[in-house]
């Protein structure tokens, strides 16, 4: 089992860099009989993570900075240390969304069409240099799309278009946590590798269907599809759908990198709660909102977040909706809107007396919730309070929580990456 497990981290890592020249042959230690070492090749590394800033490790009160109003008891103030890690400067937009759900219908459709090619090691691929070239407003080539277009029945006026409930995209990974379990030591690895499909196009009737007796049609119509919007975060995606995105953006930057012949990275993932409250706080360990104490306006009245001001005069802070991703002033990590805004999922599953026996490094509780499941199990932490929230909710220690399967006007996401701070630019 152990044998088995160091094969798998070894291919995923560092795909036979550790000893080899400068044209990728293996190069051993010299052969003298004395112990050398082997370092691994860091040549051709990634570099720095394209729009993410390094957060750096450190220790932080976490939990109320004031008084828990609603004495709810469900977070108690603790000191933890969190390691360092690369997140993303602002929340996922509409248009960082787009490339994920334009990719799986590509790659499907090329599939369909029949658009592959066979590598070097005999295994068949997607030819992406065909795959970009389909035109989907092309009659004959829907056509030959038969298992991903609309069903005629669903058609207006008979117009051939894809359905957005048939772009689905496979995921597959390792569960670390159920092998590294004392009780599995000796079960086979095939049993803790996963594979399922999730639907990642973003649902956009959230908008109507989040608040009754409210005229919201023209956000439905226009909010994920229009150029004005393309820079705003992405709402109207689930947990299941944020994670799906992760492991998309992993696999695309290491199938470049592995084609570049360069070391395969780290995984993207959703932080933790104790990771994003860190990096919400910006150093600033004992305030209660990103920017410091205590007040949502600066010295000239103007309000720094976009949430829901007094008693509902939503346009005061220059958003009626949501605003830009990079709207208003990052804080001190260089993080923008960790308040307000679009609330934010994490990785971490949502349970009222977890601060009570998490560990002090790295605290993080998890459980990955099956669709069978009772609800109670499937919630999943939610930070940082949106747009259409009061100010209690933009405090970086305020907790609240939604269903991993359930999507949102007002929640969407950012990824973080385990990577070494000092990175050489490209």
């Amino acid at each position: 089992m152990r044998s088995q497990l160091i094969a798998i981290s070894a291919l995923t890592a560092l795909i036979f860099a550790a000893g080899c020249n400068k044209k990728g042959k293996y190069q051993g230690p010299p052969d003298d009989g004395q112990l050398h070492g082997v370092s691994p090749s860091a040549r051709g590394s990634m570099g720095k993570p394209l729009g993410m800033v390094y957060v750096p490790p450190g220790t932080f009160h976490m939990g109320p900075s004031d008084e828990d109003i609603n004495y709810n008891l469900t977070a108690r103030n603790k000191q933890v240390s969190i390691n360092g890690f690369w997140m993303d400067a602002t929340e996922i937009t509409n248009n960082e969304y787009r490339q994920f759900v334009m990719w799986v219908r590509d790659s499907l459709a090329a599939v369909d069409l029949g658009y592959m090619k066979t590598g070097q090691s005999g295994d068949t691929a997607i030819d992406w240099k065909k795959a970009r070239t389909i035109n989907y407003t092309d009659k004959t080539t829907l056509e030959k799309l038969n298992r991903m277009v609309l069903a005629p029945d669903n058609r207006l006026y008979n117009k051939i278009g894809i359905d957005p409930d048939k772009l689905v995209y496979n995921i597959q990974g390792f569960n670390l946590k159920e092998a590294a379990k004392r009780e599995n030591a000796g079960v086979p690895v095939s049993h803790f590798i996963y594979r399922y499909e999730q639907k990642v196009y973003p649902d956009t009737l959230v908008w109507m269907r989040d608040f009754s007796y409210s005229y919201n049609e023209p956000m439905a119509k226009r909010y994920y599809t229009h150029p004005s919007f393309g820079n705003y975060p992405v709402v109207g995606v689930s947990w299941k759908q944020a994670v799906a995105f992760c492991h998309w953006r992993t696999h695309y930057l290491n199938s470049f990198l592995e084609a570049k012949k360069k070391a395969v990275e780290s995984d993207f993932r959703l932080p933790t709660e104790a990771e994003w409250e860190y990096a919400a706080r910006g150093g600033r360990t004992q305030s209660m909102f990103p920017w410091g104490n205590f007040y949502l306006r600066n010295k000239k009245g103007c309000l720094l977040a976009n949430f829901k001001p007094g008693r509902g005069n939503y346009p005061e802070d220059g958003g009626f909706y949501t605003v830009r991703a990079d709207a208003y002033w990052p804080n001190d990590f260089g993080l923008y809107n960790m308040a307000g805004n679009v609330a934010e999922w994490t990785s971490s599953y949502y349970y009222e007396g977890s601060y009570n026996f998490q560990h002090d490094m790295n605290p993080d509780v998890r459980y990955d919730a099956k669709d069978n499941d009772p609800p109670r199990m499937k919630r999943k932490v939610v930070r940082g309070g949106s747009w259409k929230d009061v100010g209690y909710y933009l405090q970086t220690s305020t907790r609240n929580y939604e269903y991993q399967d359930t999507a949102k006007s007002y929640i969407g996401f950012r990824c973080v990456i385990d990577l070494p701070a000092m990175l050489k630019r490209r």
